[in-house]
């Protein structure tokens, strides 16, 4: 069983913004994370990065961290971007969350891709639905209940 866990909880009242760790919140089924700008009823209503990916850009001489790449939850030690379409994540406790999309495309070049000639959002980060809510703090364990297929039902 593939594990890792829960690094910051991170929320921003907009799109495409940098966000803050909260430290804590709740993931809420069909919408994402509670107060986020991000949630709704769409594929991707809540982002994961890791914080191996994040070490890339600080090896690249950034300094940044979680929220920065408008993540809302930061982990450590999983593999996310390697996780097929359709892996199933449980998150704390109760929460459950199907994996929809792996990367995105950036239209507009973010400050992060001006100071370091890269972003590892488009290719490392991924996004999920909220299939089951449910509370979410630092330090839960995120584990992989099920392995995907390559097909979410949840994908555009």
């Amino acid at each position: 069983m593939q594990q890792g866990e829960v690094v910051a909880v991170c929320t921003s009242p907009g799109k495409g913004e940098r966000k803050k760790d909260v430290g804590q919140g709740v993931l809420v089924a069909g919408f994402g994370l509670e107060g986020d700008g991000h949630g709704g009823d769409w594929h991707r209503q809540v982002s994961l990065l890791g914080m191996e990916s994040i070490g890339k850009m600080r090896a690249a001489g950034l300094d940044v961290g979680p929220g920065d790449f408008a993540e809302n939850l930061t982990t450590r030690g999983l593999d996310l971007c390697h996780l097929p379409l359709g892996t199933v994540l449980q998150v704390g406790r109760e929460a459950l969350l199907e994996i929809t999309q792996i990367g995105k495309i950036c239209h507009d070049r973010c400050a992060i891709y001006y100071q370091a000639g890269d972003c590892v959002m488009p290719k490392e980060g991924i996004f999920a639905v909220v299939r089951q809510g449910g509370p979410v703090a630092g330090g839960d364990p995120v584990v992989v209940l099920k392995m995907g297929t390559g097909v979410s039902e949840a994908a555009p």
